[in-house]
C-alpha cells in the first residue's frame, strides 16, 4: 500500500447516469484520479456536457447516449466500452428516478416504472459488465449508488424504498457469488445531497432548515459521494466487499436526532411553537 493506491489510474469505470448529479460528480472524479470514464447517460444535452466537462480534465471518455432500462441497449454500450478502451474494471450503477405518492395510490404502472429505475437497470449493467470482468481476470469493482431510504422507513416513498432496499441486499449476496472472481460489490448510500435536481426543488429556506437534520452541519455535495467512489473503485478499498456505506453527514446514525435552530444543541422529535422560537 501506498500513496499512489488510491489512484485508478488505467482503469476504465462505467458510470451511468453521468450526465448530471451525483453521477456526473463520479465520473468527473474518477477521470480526476486517472480513470477512462464511460457515461451511460439518456438525455442527449448531458452526454455532450458531461462528456465535454470530462475531456477538459484532460481524461479519456466515452459518452454514450444509453436508457439503461433498456437491456439490448446496455448491451451494445457495454460493448462500444470494449471496443473502445478494451477493459471495464469499475461499473458505477448510479441511475434512479422517484415521486412521491401514498403506496394506495400507486399505480401497478407507478410500481413498475420505479422498480425499472431503481433496480433493474442494476440487473442488466452488471450482468453485461462483470462477464467482461471476469473474461479479463483481473478482479474488478461494482458500486451500487442507492439510498438512505433503502435502510428506513420512508413514508410516500414505499416503492422507490423497497427498490433501494433491493438494491442494498442484491449488493451483499452478488458480493458474495463474485468474491471467487476478485470482484468487490459495495453500495454507496446518500442522503441528502445538493443536485441541480434538489436546488431546483428546494427553496434556500428549506436548505437551511435541512442543514439541520445532518450532524455535520451541511448538505451533501456530488464530490461528497464521488470521493467514496474512487476509494470502492481503488486498490485502498481491496479487502472491503458486500458493503453499504452511509455518506451522508451523519444522518443515519443520527436516527431522529437533529440540532436546534437556535443554538445548535441535539433534540429529538418535533419542537412546539414556544421551543422553536
Amino acid at each position: 500500500m501506498n500513496r499512489d493506491s488510491v489512484l485508478v489510474t488505467g482503469k476504465t469505470a462505467i458510470v451511468t447516469g453521468g450526465g448530471a448529479g451525483i453521477g456526473r460528480g463520479i465520473a468527473l472524479v474518477l477521470a480526476r484520479f486517472g480513470a477512462n470514464v464511460a457515461i451511460f447517460e439518456k438525455d442527449p444535452a448531458r452526454v455532450r456536457s458531461a462528456g465535454q466537462a470530462i475531456e477538459a480534465e484532460g481524461a479519456n471518455v466515452l459518452a454514450l447516449e444509453v436508457d439503461v432500462r433498456e437491456g439490448e441497449a446496455v448491451a451494445r454500450a457495454v460493448e462500444a466500452t470494449m471496443e473502445r478502451f478494451g477493459r471495464i474494471d469499475v461499473l458505477v450503477n448510479n441511475v434512479g428516478g422517484v415521486f412521491a405518492a401514498p403506496f394506495l395510490e400507486t399505480s401497478e404502472k407507478g410500481w413498475d416504472a420505479l422498480h425499472r429505475a431503481n433496480l433493474k437497470h442494476i440487473y442488466h449493467c452488471t450482468k453485461n459488465a462483470v462477464e467482461h470482468m471476469i473474461r479479463g481476470g483481473r478482479g474488478g469493482s461494482v458500486i451500487n449508488v442507492v439510498s438512505i431510504e433503502g435502510v428506513r422507513a420512508a413514508p410516500l416513498y414505499a416503492t422507490y424504498a423497497a427498490a433501494k432496499a433491493g438494491a442494498i441486499n442484491f449488493t451483499k449476496t452478488l458480493a458474495l457469488e463474485l468474491a471467487p472472481h476478485g470482484i468487490r460489490v459495495n453500495a454507496i448510500a446518500p442522503d441528502i445531497c445538493l443536485t441541480e435536481g434538489l436546488r431546483s426543488l428546494m427553496s434556500e429556506r428549506r436548505l437551511e432548515r435541512a442543514k439541520l437534520t445532518v450532524p455535520l452541519g451541511r448538505v451533501g455535495d456530488p464530490e461528497d459521494v464521488a470521493g467514496v467512489a474512487v476509494f470502492l473503485a481503488s486498490d485502498l478499498s481491496g479487502y472491503l466487499t458486500g458493503e453499504t456505506l452511509h455518506v451522508d453527514g451523519g444522518t443515519h446514525a443520527s436516527a431522529g436526532w437533529y440540532h436546534h435552530p437556535r443554538d445548535g444543541h441535539y433534540v429529538y422529535g418535533p419542537l412546539d411553537d414556544e421551543e422553536e422560537g
